[in-house]
């Protein structure tokens, strides 16, 4: 991705490069700040589980994909922290440039990450109250789902306006 790239020729932005910089990075901060709320909850309610009554029915496959989705919502949770602490470390380092690059494919990372857990959440909570089936349908259906809404539209709608531009 070029340092131009959502810069449309008389869109009305009239912004030197280091403008433009500062506003995609305070972008993608303010995306982050959706994610990290998101992500921060789910981990929690994860974590609580293990601390009720019920925990000790599990059977190995639920403790498995359990332990599995507290290991990714941790992950999810520290690749939407990162560029916060990205952003203190290269405090006024000039790598505003870096930071935005790497800041949107931590973004799009963690966004992965949260569609794994919360589709793995899907699985695990589906599987203890209706069944097996019912977990592996509920897990499948919140991935596609997730995986349409969040990758596939705005990559067609990425198609579709190079095609119009």
């Amino acid at each position: 991705m070029s340092a131009d790239d959502d810069v449309a020729p008389g869109d009305g932005r009239d912004e030197t490069e280091a403008e433009r910089l500062d506003r995609n990075w305070n972008e993608i901060l303010q995306e982050t700040r959706v994610v990290q709320t998101g992500t921060q909850i789910l981990t929690g309610f994860l974590l609580a589980i293990a601390f009720q009554a019920r925990f000790a029915e599990l059977d190995g496959f639920q403790e498995a994909v359990y332990l599995v989705l507290v290991c990714i919502a941790v992950v999810a949770t520290l690749l939407a922290l990162t560029p916060v602490s990205m952003h203190r470390a290269l405090f006024r380092r000039r790598a505003k440039k870096r930071l935005v690059a790497t800041g949107n494919v931590l973004l799009v990372l963690t966004l992965l990450a949260v569609l794994l857990t919360l589709s793995g959440t899907a699985l695990l909570v589906f599987d203890i109250v209706a069944g097996r089936a019912a977990g592996f349908t509920a897990g499948t259906v919140a991935l596609v789902l997730g995986l349409l809404a969040w990758f596939l539209a705005p990559g067609i709608a990425r198609i579709r306006m190079r095609r119009v531009g």
